[in-house]
């Protein structure tokens, strides 16, 4: 029986998942699995029991994927389950800075009981003209899973699309447009792009990343769009461009006090994966993955630990082991199962930085004489039977 805690509601759609042998519950010391949205865990303290963690989302910042990977404790992510909603969102985002819409709402607000309105509306209008999408140039960094869906998307609207991404992924080029155009210089997006977006992850090597230096390098006549991280911005270098003159919009979807209420940024309160069916998709993938390691021992889309994936075990049991990414650990294992006469069937190793992941398929059932043995080895974190 394994039990799962829910950090933030999550949605049905996915905690339906589970099978009769989970079961939630309301004591997250007894959790072998955590779901979670935006609770911070930065300040919890890892119950002993607890094997994984799925964010049901892109982005981990709230939780402390080191002291996980130590603790022999997988996170799971769900990239592109909310990637629709958000390609939406930025497109929207587009929209709004290419046509004063929210100032001519306003307008109609404000003269809401006029008798002529209506009359009013037609000489009011023209202080709410924009230009359109169609023939610009938007300049996309990064291309996952949300960047190549703008990317495609904005080709209908008949937009030149440039995107740089020099770790684009060999399935991501399969998705991709050939029309989009691959930049292998970040600054020809700069120069060159009427808009630009950006689709990385946040990171100490991404963080700032769009600077005053960039910025500067920008037309005046740009929109700049930030639906992924407000740290990737130096966001007082975007108001000071607005205010300048040197930069047209800033559309954010991350409210704080350096962009909000100021001239020239729209800013959204983080509506980017708000979608029922974001949530949905994000939900089930994230218990999808929670299910295929508490059960089988499988790793698929985690963020501190190496993807791996054995199926089903199909003989007499199943490790799973967690340790440093140093040498001679596999000698190690296999020593303690050939000292055991315990018949190795199949095994896969596979590491990611400093840390590694082995799956041992065995013959024979493995006591916990063997756990014991393995988990006294230096470097090794956790050890799990799966079967």
């Amino acid at each position: 029986m394994f039990k799962y805690h829910c950090l933030n509601p999550i949605s049905p759609v996915g905690t339906t998942q589970f099978g009769s042998n989970y079961v939630k519950t309301d004591d997250v010391n007894e959790a072998s699995g955590i779901l979670v949205r935006s609770a911070s865990m930065h300040e919890m303290e890892l119950p002993k029991s607890l094997l994984c963690v799925a964010r049901a989302g892109a982005g981990v910042n709230n939780i402390p994927l080191d002291k996980c990977a130590e603790a022999g404790v997988v996170v799971f992510n769900t990239p592109g389950a909310n990637a629709n909603a958000v390609k939406e969102l930025v497109i929207a985002g587009m929209l709004l800075a290419a046509r004063d819409i929210k100032g001519g709402i306003d307008w109609v607000l404000d003269n809401a009981s006029d008798p002529e309105v209506g009359k009013n509306a037609e000489k009011a209008k023209k202080a709410y003209a924009g230009t359109e999408l169609m023939g610009k140039k938007l300049g996309i960094i990064g291309l996952g899973a949300i960047g190549i869906k703008v990317a495609n998307t904005a080709r209908h609207f008949g937009m030149e699309v440039y995107g740089y991404d020099p770790y684009i992924s060999v399935d991501a080029a399969w998705n991709l447009s050939r029309d989009v155009k691959h930049v292998v210089n970040v600054m020809d997006i700069y120069t060159e792009c009427d808009y630009i977006t950006i689709h990385v992850p946040l990171m100490d090597a991404t963080k700032g990343m769009i600077s005053a230096e960039a910025i500067a390098k920008m037309k005046s006549t740009a929109v700049l769009l930030n639906f992924a991280r407000d740290l990737l911005v130096d966001e007082q270098a975007v108001v000071d461009a607005l205010a300048a003159g040197k930069l047209r919009k800033y559309v954010s979807d991350f409210a704080n006090p350096v962009t909000a209420g100021k001239p020239g940024c729209l800013v959204l309160p983080h509506l980017g994966a708000s979608t029922d069916e974001a949530e949905d998709n994000c939900a089930e993938m994230a218990v999808k993955e929670m299910m295929d390691y508490l059960e089988n021992g499988n790793i698929t889309n985690s963020v501190n630990y190496p993807r791996c994936d054995m199926g089903v075990c199909e003989n007499a049991g199943r490790i799973a082991i967690l340790h440093k990414n140093i040498s001679n650990m596999i000698g190690q294992f296999t020593s303690v199962f050939g000292s055991s006469k315990v018949n190795i069937q199949d095994m896969t190793n596979k590491s990611k930085g400093d840390v590694a992941y082995t799956l041992i398929d065995v013959s024979d059932p493995v006591g916990d004489e063997i756990l014991e043995k393995i988990s006294s080895i230096d470097g090794v974190f956790r050890v799990r039977k799966v079967k």
